[in-house]
C-alpha cells in the first residue's frame, strides 16, 4: 500500500512524533486531501494535551487545511470533484443547515459531529479524509499558506464581527493584535468600522495602522476606558487575548447598548453588573462557525484584501512550529507547508 508521513499524538500530553502511514481510502461518502498547508492554531492543544475526554488516540492534529482533492467517494455531491483545492476547518462535519447548526449548537449537528483534528485526523500529513460538508472551495488568489489561518483564525474574527450589530461608521475595538487581532483589525477596517487597536506596547501601534486601526491604545500608558468613551464608547469590543484582566480591563469602554465579543478563551472574569443592566450592555461568547462561514471568509479576504501574517515551517520541523506557537514567541499565525 502508499504510504504517507504523518505527525501523530500517541496518547494523551504525549509527543508529537513523525510517523509512516498507509495513504487513507476514502469512504463512499468523503473525500481524500492532498495537503499543502496547515496552520498551527493553539486549539490544538486540545489534541496534544487531551482536553476532550472524548479523543482517541493516535490522533493527527490540524484543523487550518488548505488542499486539493485527489479522490471522491462514489455517494459525494457531485459538485465536489478530484481537482479542487479546498479548505477544511474546525467543523469538520457540520452542516450549516439543520437546526443545530442555525442555533450555534454545532456539537449536536444532525449532519455529523466530526471535528477535524480531534475526533478525526486532520491535517498536519501528507492525506486525510473530510466529509464533503465540512469543505470550503479556495479562491485562486490565495495560495495554500496564506489561505490555511483562514479556517480557524479567519473565519473566527471574521464571523464573530458581522454577527456583532456594528455598522460601518461605528466604534469597533480589537484587544491584542496577535494571530486573532491581527485578522480582526483588517476585518473590521474593510467592514467600514472605526477600529480602535488596543495593545500592550507602543511598537505596536505602526502596524495596527498599517492592518487598518484609525485609533491606537496603549493600555500600558493610557486608560482605555477613558479612550474609548472620548470616541462615544465602542459598539464592539472584540477580545481576542487570552487574560482576563485585559478584559475587564476595556470593559467600561462599551457605548450604551455595546458587546463584548469574546473570542479568546479565559476561565473567568468580573463584571459591573450595575453598569451593564443601566447601559443595556453585554458580554458573548463566539464559536468560529460552520464551512459556509469558511467560504465567506475565503471570498470577503480575496475581495477585500485581508491577508493572514504568517510563519511557514516544514512538515519534519513541525517540533519547532508548534514550540513556536505555544510560547507565542510567533508574532501572528504559524503555518506547516506540507509542498515543503
Amino acid at each position: 500500500m502508499p504510504k504517507m508521513r504523518a505527525v501523530q499524538v500517541p496518547r494523551q500530553g504525549g509527543p508529537l512524533e513523525i510517523v509512516e502511514r498507509e495513504i487513507p481510502e476514502p469512504g463512499p461518502a468523503f473525500v481524500r486531501i492532498k495537503v499543502q498547508a496547515c496552520g498551527i492554531c493553539h486549539s490544538d492543544t486540545v489534541t496534544k494535551d487531551g482536553l476532550f475526554p472524548f479523543i482517541q488516540y493516535p490522533r493527527v492534529p490540524g484543523h487550518e487545511v488548505i488542499g486539493v482533492i485527489d479522490a471522491v467517494g462514489p455517494n459525494v455531491p457531485p459538485r465536489w470533484k478530484a481537482g479542487q483545492r479546498v479548505g477544511v476547518g474546525w467543523n469538520g462535519g457540520f452542516c450549516g443547515y439543520c437546526d443545530s447548526c442555525r442555533r450555534g449548537d454545532f456539537f449536536t449537528c444532525q449532519t455529523s459531529t466530526d471535528i477535524t483534528g480531534v475526533t478525526r485526523d486532520g491535517g498536519y500529513a501528507e492525506y486525510m479524509l473530510a466529509s464533503p460538508s465540512a469543505l470550503a472551495l479556495v479562491p485562486e488568489d490565495l495560495s495554500s499558506v496564506e489561505a490555511a489561518p483562514l479556517m480557524c483564525a479567519g473565519v473566527t474574527t471574521f464571523n464573530c464581527l458581522r454577527n456583532s450589530g456594528a455598522k460601518p461608521g461605528e466604534v469597533v475595538a480589537v484587544v491584542g493584535i496577535g494571530g486573532l487581532g491581527h485578522l480582526a483589525v483588517q476585518y473590521a477596517a474593510k467592514m467600514g468600522c472605526k477600529v480602535v487597536a488596543i495593545a500592550r506596547s507602543k511598537e505596536d501601534e505602526p502596524l495596527a495602522r498599517q492592518l487598518g486601526a484609525q485609533y491606537y491604545i496603549d493600555n500600558k500608558t493610557q486608560d482605555p476606558v477613558a479612550e474609548l468613551q472620548k470616541l462615544g464608547g465602542a459598539k464592539v469590543i472584540l477580545a481576542t487575548v487570552t487574560s482576563a484582566d485585559a478584559m475587564k480591563a476595556v470593559l467600561g469602554g462599551l457605548s450604551v447598548h455595546g458587546t463584548l465579543m469574546i473570542v479568546g478563551a479565559v476561565a473567568a472574569f468580573e463584571i459591573n453588573s450595575l453598569q451593564m443592566l443601566l447601559q443595556n450592555q453585554s458580554v458573548t461568547g463566539w464559536y468560529s462557525g460552520t464551512s459556509i462561514d469558511s467560504q465567506d471568509t475565503l471570498d470577503f479576504s480575496v475581495l477585500s484584501g485581508v491577508r493572514s501574517m504568517n510563519e511557514s515551517y516544514p512538515l519534519d520541523r513541525v517540533a519547532e512550529a508548534y514550540e513556536q506557537m505555544l510560547s507565542g514567541k510567533a508574532r501572528f499565525r504559524v503555518v506547516l507547508d506540507i509542498a515543503k
